[in-house]
């Protein structure tokens, strides 16, 4: 029964990513906003809404490992699987205003929550500050969006189509019903998926971390490929970067705003996680800097790193003999060496555009 209800769930988020994306370009078109900015809002905040209903009822439970290692573990997916997976499919053009705003306020919302979360809790100040930062952002992306050109519709795109194109309230419900389908199916596969780890004896850190972040970034996962397949790419970069936003300053803020007694974060997720975390959003500069774009070897790479990541993960929770071998391989040859590279290529992409 458990693998019908996966299977279902695959078709679901599989269906509601293609409805969603194709009426989230139409309403961008249809109300002159750059399809960007429907990435960034639109569509990012309703493919984060699994997270955010998982890490509210784990932190009304009293489950708070899930909850924080869900957003911090779909962060990480979002930049390292997400990201890669689509560019590896199609090069990503990344835009200026990706590059010169919405990564680092990333990068400065995943400093704002590992800085929090020192003193092991979330509280309702914290919550209150991650929350209000979020509607101040929303607030500033709408009243940016008239100065961005108006993304074209995609019935208009598709050679050969002739249809009129669709009226605002379709497309509205297009949306609406895309997102109702990838909620539905990412529900059934996590919930699936949490089973048969428990049944395993995995600890609820790492269900958070692995199979529930990966499982509620299904949403992103399908929408981020299907909007690259259809050449909408700025919906694929901007949903990652403003789900990544969404799920530090609506998830975390609103699920402290809910807590009782505060969210706890353990000390696994302070000292090793919320750090990954941060160095991953990090990596996006280097990365979109060198020509605005996101190779496909760089989605290779990222998607490399979110593998190497979970397999970190497990052989930590096993206490694996190979663990000290893996870590010291990754700290002293892998990531230096990336490092190094993506420096070298922003440096020289940055010399040619000056010459």
């Amino acid at each position: 029964m458990i693998y019908l209800f996966m299977v279902l769930g695959l078709v679901f988020l599989v269906g509601g990513a293609e409805i969603l994306v194709r009426g989230a370009s139409n309403l961008a078109s249809s109300w002159g906003i750059s399809s960007l900015v429907v990435g960034l809002t639109v569509v990012a905040f309703g493919t984060s809404s699994p997270e955010l209903a998982v890490s509210v009822k784990s932190v009304l439970a009293g489950q708070s490992g899930i909850a924080t290692g869900n957003v911090i573990g779909s962060n990480i997916f979002n930049v390292l699987f997400i990201l890669g997976l689509s560019a590896i499919i199609t090069p990503l053009v990344v835009s200026q205003q990706l590059i010169r705003l919405d990564v680092p306020l990333m990068i400065a919302a995943s400093g704002l929550v590992w800085l929090f979360a020192l003193d092991g809790q979330l509280g309702f100040i914290e919550g209150a500050i991650l929350f209000g930062s979020l509607l101040a952002y929303i607030v500033f992306l709408i009243r940016q969006s008239k100065k961005s050109p108006p993304a074209a519709p995609l019935e208009q795109e598709e050679e050969g189509s002739k249809a009129a194109p669709l009226h605002w309230s379709v497309n509205v419900l297009m949306v609406g019903v895309g997102l109702v389908l990838l909620v539905m199916g990412s529900r059934w596969l996590v919930t699936g998926a949490v089973s048969l780890a428990q049944i395993m004896g995995v600890s609820d850190v790492v269900i958070g971390l692995t199979v529930v972040a990966a499982g509620t970034s299904l949403p992103e996962v399908v929408t981020s490929v299907i909007a690259s397949l259809r050449g909408e790419r700025d919906i694929a970069v901007g949903n990652v970067v403003g789900s990544n936003l969404f799920n530090l300053l609506g998830v975390l803020g609103i699920s402290s705003l809910l807590a009782p007694s505060g969210i706890d974060v353990s000390a696994s997720l302070i000292h090793f996680d919320l750090p990954i975390m941060t160095v991953v959003a990090f990596a996006c500069l280097p990365i979109f800097f060198s020509g605005g774009r996101i190779s496909r070897w760089e989605g290779f790479v990222l998607f490399a790193y979110y593998v190497a990541y979970t397999a970190y993960l497990v052989l930590a929770n096993s206490q694996h003999d190979a663990l000290p071998l893996f870590s010291g391989t990754m700290l002293y040859f892998a990531i230096p060496l990336t490092v190094i590279t993506w420096v070298a290529i922003a440096l020289k992409e940055r010399r040619d555009s000056l010459a």
